[in-house]
């Protein structure tokens, strides 16, 4: 999760994409808490492969870590030379059994799996495979080949970003193989690369299922993430026992934060308001507006407003940044 997360700007000038809250908590705590979930063992560690994001987040990752009950590692990746190259740079954690995710996407996946399979692929089907790459598959069902954006069709099974490989050690020595011999496809080091290299070795890859999958890559693809994620939790939402509501009403789903205040206003559907969020006199629906923010006199619809904001205007299709301020 080391990268700048440049699309989804101006809301990832302060805070990393995986950080960004999605449907009341940050892509990577999400993604975290679903395999812990569905995962039937314990969670050793985990190591959170990051750039330069500050003592701040840091702490908040590791907290997140013991928040399933495994401790956290931080680890820097300085320059973006490629997935393999983020993952080698958690080389003291590549050992054992390992999962290993990219914390941009949302999921929905099975993650219980036999422990001794040699190693496991998510992904899932897509109508236009030229975007991906993809996982070719044998007779056997096993996987036998890695196609990296093919222009002629070899599957729809597209990559989805998370892998378990059994044998960690294994994976770390193909990896600094390719930084060893500079071996790079498209001017990075490529994980699929590394993993083609334990493929021809002898380790038995079978794809896993993803059942839905949720880029949170701009803002118009993170309005979309948020409003299906708050479809899967719709059964569990509630408005918090401290926001308080003067002549407001919400409209499920939504994901309300804590010391909210909301006058002669309406929030809903598909709007996750964070932490002490006032609004006042407007209409909020299919939105995003982070703690601390105030909205006033405003009607929003696909809208994402960052935190310790201000907004006082009229209709808008909104994108603001971190502690910015808005008025007509």
């Amino acid at each position: 999760m080391a990268g700048r997360g440049s699309r989804l700007r101006p809301h990832t000038l302060i805070t990393p994409k995986p950080l960004v809250p999605i449907a009341g908590k940050p892509i990577v705590q999400k993604l975290i808490e679903d395999f812990a979930n569905d995962y039937d063992g314990q969670i050793d560690e985990i190591a959170f492969v990051i750039g330069d994001f500050g003592k701040e987040v840091e702490e908040s990752l590791l907290e997140v870590a013991k928040g399933v009950g495994a401790v956290g590692k931080i680890y820097h990746q300085t320059e973006p030379l490629g997935t393999a190259h983020a993952i080698y740079c958690a080389e003291p954690s590549l050992n054992g059994p390992v999962m290993i995710a990219f914390a941009d996407m949302l999921f929905r996946a099975d993650f219980t799996f036999d422990k001794e399979v040699e190693g496991i692929i998510w992904a899932q089907k897509v109508p236009d495979p030229s975007a991906y790459g993809v996982l070719k598959l044998g007779k056997d069902g096993f996987i036998t080949d890695f196609v990296e954006k093919p222009t002629e069709f070899v599957s729809d099974l597209a990559i989805a970003g998370i892998y378990y490989v059994k044998d960690g050690d294994a994976l770390r020595k193909e990896i600094k193989f390719l930084l060893d011999n500079n071996i790079k496809d498209k001017g990075e080091y490529q994980l699929t690369n590394a993993l083609e290299n334990l493929k021809k070795k002898g380790t038995k890859f079978i794809p896993g299922e993803v059942k839905e999958w949720l880029d949170c890559g701009n803002k118009p693809a993170f309005i979309a993430a948020n409003k299906r994620a708050l479809e899967w939790m719709e059964k569990d939402l509630a408005v918090p026992r401290d926001a308080k509501l003067v002549d407001s009403i919400v409209i499920q789903p939504c994901q309300i934060g804590h010391n909210v205040k909301l006058k002669n206003t309406i929030v809903g559907p598909y709007v996750t308001l964070g932490d002490n969020v006032s609004i006042f006199n407007s209409v909020v629906k299919n939105s995003v507006i982070g703690d601390k923010t105030t909205v006033r006199e405003a009607l929003l619809k696909d809208s994402m407003i960052s935190t310790n904001a201000s907004y006082n205007g009229d209709f808008k299709n909104v994108s603001l940044g971190d502690y910015t301020k808005y008025e007509e």
